[in-house]
């Protein structure tokens, strides 16, 4: 398909010199010249028309451009050349603006499997050899270094903090102990830890839900082009008048006159050009559409999913709770824990130690001893502090209390960290992933859009899941969902209407590119979740979704606006044409002019406002 897409980038060029030059031939009394000059770069456009038109019947599908093709053949047979150039322009014209609206169109899903891990780290003989990540094999003991992605699924040879929310959605580090299963595009959110190998690169996890992305693309419905939804009805009435116009006057170049108006350009031209400036549109408010069709679904949407960690909620832990036992204050247990987790690699350190630093000054801890998935213990000032999991606690004999308010405030929380002083337990402090504050604006925003139906898709446990569903006011939640789960439900909701998917994670890539349009978080998402979905949120703000759909649906009307001014204003120069009143070049012209009106009316999407 490259010539073809060479040839049509080349064809305006073509046209716009062949017509120059062919006035330039008249003008210099060679009329021959001339006629051949503009009749070469007709039958180049009509070619490429007729290609384009055969390969649509054999989709079943009839398009708008059977009568430009029908339009330039007649204008040569009956020697109206000029005629015919004009027309080969407006078709060439329309087919580079709709070329150049596709130029957003989203990376090859090469570009996915660029962004997998690459470089694994294997024991060999004492030493550790940096090998490709295809080069490993079942068995390989590998080393995996902290903040790297794991490169294949293994069982674990130590403890390890791993960050699964980009497979599961769960927003907290979670512990994996030796001999745990661990899948490949986790991270490794804590120290060092060994792996051995029980599946190769392509077996594993990370690959497969490549895979899965590719097959839910591939299944997914091809939608017509706006404009050839409307072919089949114009069609027909063009037809009808150039087939009367000739039978009443028995003149083949009046019913040409009627082919000539009835040229669909503001079919072919209004849809680019509106989907060109929507998309620049929406560029410059940090949205990234892949593509016209991207931008029409996008516009026609009317079911909502989402993911919930990082999309929802803020996707890290944050402090919700402190409460101190007897002898102890909130502020003094606070400022130990924080200080100490100050040098902890565990994910809900950050919210421990931001919470911290709120409150005041921190000091550095010393002679620090960290056990993964457990705790770390060191110490702050004079005192000796612990702050870790209740398995931590027990293993070191430290009593936690059964009962009262600290007891139930911790076992009521998604993630708690137990504080102990000098050998005694002081405090707890309790974890949540929060929801974003623009994600209650945005479900406003969506509903008064009005969206039927809004819905999550979690990897996350079902109780947090759950609990943010009902603060936002969701439809419905499904939670612990697998990657291929979601594609299922992702496709039951596509049976309520036009589905959007929003997301950020790798776990999400299968359903945005089974939703009938995919919504990446750019900004702080994961690549295989930018590669699937067809837009991209540059900024990480929850309401440049719903501005996106605004403008999509802006621009929308603005387009078919367009065309049924267009196609009113044909309709009426086709009557005249009939009538004997309008020549083919005179048709030309005026549908020209009819062009430009279409043009500066789809202009209008650039811009911001109403309708």
């Amino acid at each position: 398909m490259g010539w073809r897409a060479g040839l049509r980038r080349l064809a305006p060029v073509v046209v716009g010199l062949g017509l120059g030059l062919g006035f330039a031939a008249r003008l210099a009394g060679q009329e021959r010249l001339a006629a051949g000059l503009w009749i070469a770069p007709a039958i180049l456009v009509a070619a490429e028309v007729a290609v384009d038109f055969a390969a649509g019947l054999l989709r079943g599908a009839l398009g708008v451009d059977l009568i430009a093709l029908l339009a330039i053949i007649g204008s040569i047979l009956l020697g109206q050349n000029l005629a015919g150039v004009i027309i080969a322009g407006m078709v060439a014209g329309g087919a580079a603006l709709e070329d150049y609206a596709g130029a957003r169109a989203r990376r090859e899903l090469a570009a996915l499997v660029g962004r997998t891990p690459t470089t694994a780290h294997r024991h060999t003989d004492g030493t550790i050899e940096d090998i490709p990540a295809g080069a490993v094999v079942i068995g390989d003991n590998l080393l995996v270094k902290p903040g790297e992605v794991v490169p294949v699924d293994g069982a674990l040879g130590d403890a390890a903090t791993l960050d699964e929310s980009a497979l599961t959605g769960e927003p907290l580090p979670v512990t994996r102990h030796a001999g745990d299963a661990v899948r490949s595009g986790v991270l490794n959110a804590g120290g060092p830890f060994s792996l051995r190998a029980t599946a190769t690169a392509d077996a594993s996890t990370y690959a497969a839900v490549i895979r899965l992305v590719a097959a839910a693309e591939r299944e997914r419905p091809p939608m017509a082009r706006l404009a050839d939804r409307w072919a089949l009805g114009f069609l027909g009435v063009t037809l009808t008048v150039c087939i009367a116009a000739w039978l009443a006057s028995g003149d083949p170049v009046r019913a040409l006159a009627v082919l000539v108006v009835a040229t669909p350009c503001p079919l072919i031209l209004a849809t680019p050009v509106a989907l060109i400036c929507g998309i620049s549109r929406a560029a410059g408010r940090g949205v990234i559409v892949k593509g016209g069709g991207a931008l029409e679904r996008l516009a026609r949407a009317d079911i909502a999913l989402f993911d919930k960690t990082g999309t929802l909620t803020a996707g890290t832990p944050s402090m919700t709770g402190l409460a101190a036992l007897d002898g102890f204050s909130p502020a003094e247990v606070l400022r130990l824990a924080a200080s100490l987790e100050q040098v902890s690699q565990h994910g809900v350190a950050e919210g421990i130690v931001t919470a911290g630093r709120a409150a005041g000054r921190l000091v550095t801890p010393v002679n620090v001893t960290e056990t993964p998935g457990l705790g770390l213990s060191g110490l702050v000032g004079a005192d000796q502090v612990m702050v870790g999991g209740a398995r931590m606690f027990e293993t070191a004999g430290i009593p936690l209390p059964q009962d009262g308010h600290v007891a139930a405030r911790a076992n009521g929380a998604e993630a708690t960290a137990w504080v102990a002083v000098n050998g005694q337990p002081a405090g707890a402090i309790t974890l949540t992933d929060a929801i974003r504050p623009d994600a209650r604006p945005l479900i406003a925003s969506l509903r008064n859009l009005g969206f039927r139906r809004l819905v999550m898709l979690s990897g996350d446990r079902p109780e947090p899941a759950a609990r943010v569903g009902a603060e936002l006011g969701l439809d419905a939640v499904y939670a612990a969902l697998s990657p291929a789960e979601k594609i299922g439900r992702a496709r039951e909701e596509r049976a309520h209407g036009i589905t959007m998917m929003i997301g950020d994670g790798i776990n999400d890539a299968p359903a945005l590119a089974a939703a009938d349009i995919g919504i990446a978080m750019g900004a702080r998402g994961a690549a295989a979740a930018a590669e699937a979905a067809e837009v991209v949120l540059m900024l990480d703000r929850l309401d440049r979704v719903a501005e996106a759909v605004s403008i999509a649906r802006r621009t929308r009307f603005i387009a078919l606006q367009s065309i049924v001014a267009g196609m009113g204003l044909s309709m009426l120069a086709m009557t005249v044409a009939a009538a004997g009143y309008l020549p083919p070049v005179a048709g030309a012209l005026l549908q020209e002019a009819i062009d430009v009106a279409v043009i500066l009316n789809a202009l209008r999407a650039l811009g911001g406002g109403g309708r």
